[in-house]
């Protein structure tokens, strides 16, 4: 099949959206389909080593000031929205896919319109949402006004509607989006992990001696954004308290923008007792996380967003402390190690009980890698291809 992405977004960046994106397009193209991928202007070129021939064709550079990679709501996107409508509309008048795959609320929305202007080609529109629009911008701070809430609301409401078929990136997203999508529900399609990536690696002390990291300690890790919705300044308001009980602690914090976390890194446990690498680049991310004992992910229920972070960390065979939610249970189960509320105090109790105990990390990291297996990009691509065929066929009758 012939499949255009739709990536609103400045797509390739090293956050969970990104990857998702990726990863998705990278496997459907391993079974034999297609890509092409209409994204914003700026972002990173697909690496030579991937050895794909996935299309990134980009919209106009003509808001070429703009250069924000980090996740968040931008007015400035209108602009660029627009731009990534006409983009779309060409590759689908002049390309002729199959399937358009509309990804995060703005590319189904865009995929819908470009569906409807080219309607006699009867071309399948696939909406991929990765969590709630509102739910995230409110996390992010902006839409504080409840009439904009009220308009949004409106507007997720209609685009949750819209795609001959929808996914969910998580369990609770699916379920919210269900109950709109009532006589079509949207389907879980998971993210995974790709256990490759976490083969051929240098040993842990050789990385961590490369990154200037204490050898004799037990590394605590988190990667992705720092920003507020990630959960974590739940996490940074935990690190002094687990370093005040446990000397042998010591955190990693990697990702980007470090500028959103700079009150924290000016303190001085976070100078003596923390190493910040950002920005973190998506493939290596593996060394990262082979140098590490504990995997955190401190995201909250809130914004519907599945944890793409804790799959990798399974992957890497590492025990992980998140919070008590549904699709933390599904992913962990008896890998977990569950804070009892969403608080720092809680988080650095349940970051204490594995610091405190090898011999507890060693056995829910075994379970964590093994449950790894469960979860994979290639059982995502498959479910896709599923869906794509499920569609086509009805195109037919």
């Amino acid at each position: 099949m012939k499949i255009l992405i739709v990536a609103p977004t400045p797509f390739f960046s090293d956050r969970g959206t990104h990857i998702r994106i990726l990863e998705e397009a990278l496997a459907l193209e391993k079974r034999g389909h297609e890509i092409k991928i209409a994204t914003y202007h700026i972002g990173s070129d697909l690496p030579e080593h991937l050895q794909t021939k996935i299309d990134v064709r980009r919209i106009r550079r003509l808001l070429f000031w703009y250069k924000k990679l980090e996740a968040g709501a931008d007015w400035q996107k209108i602009l660029l929205d627009l731009l990534l409508i006409k983009k779309t509309f060409f590759l689908a008048r002049t390309w002729k896919p199959d399937i358009i795959h509309g990804h995060l609320h703005e590319g189904a929305l865009f995929g819908w319109l470009v569906q409807k202007l080219l309607f006699w080609r009867r071309m399948k529109l696939v909406a991929d949402f990765h969590g709630s629009l509102v739910k995230e911008m409110v996390s992010h701070s902006y839409l504080r006004a409840s009439v904009l809430q009220w308009v949004f609301g409106l507007a997720e409401r209609f685009i949750d509607t819209l795609g001959d078929a929808a996914v969910a990136s998580s369990w609770d997203n699916a379920q919210e989006i269900s109950q709109i999508r009532t006589t079509d529900p949207a389907r879980v399609l998971l993210d995974g992990t790709r256990l490759s990536m976490f083969q051929g690696l240098p040993e842990a002390l050789e990385i961590r001696r490369s990154y200037g990291v204490p050898e004799d300690k037990v590394l605590i890790t988190y990667t992705g954004a720092l920003i507020a919705n990630k959960g974590i300044t739940l996490l940074l308001d935990a690190m002094p308290i687990v370093c005040a009980r446990y000397p042998e602690a010591h955190f990693i914090i990697a990702g980007f923008p470090v500028d959103q976390i700079a009150s924290y890194t000016k303190q001085e446990v976070f100078q003596t007792r923390a190493t910040i690498i950002s920005p973190l680049p998506y493939f290596d991310l593996p060394k990262i996380l082979k140098m590490s004992d504990i995997g955190v992910d401190p995201k909250e229920a809130t914004t519907r967003q599945a944890s793409g972070k804790a799959l990798q960390y399974m992957g890497a065979g590492l025990p992980v402390v998140c919070f008590d939610t549904e699709n933390n249970r599904e992913y962990l189960a008896d890998g977990g190690t569950y804070a009892r509320e969403a608080t720092p105090e809680a988080l650095a109790d349940a970051i204490g009980e594995l610091v405190s105990s090898a011999e507890l990390r060693r056995t829910r990291g075994t379970i964590c890698r093994e449950r790894a297996t469960l979860f994979s990009w290639e059982k995502s691509a498959a479910e896709l291809e599923r869906i794509y065929r499920g569609i086509l066929q009805e195109k037919t009758l």
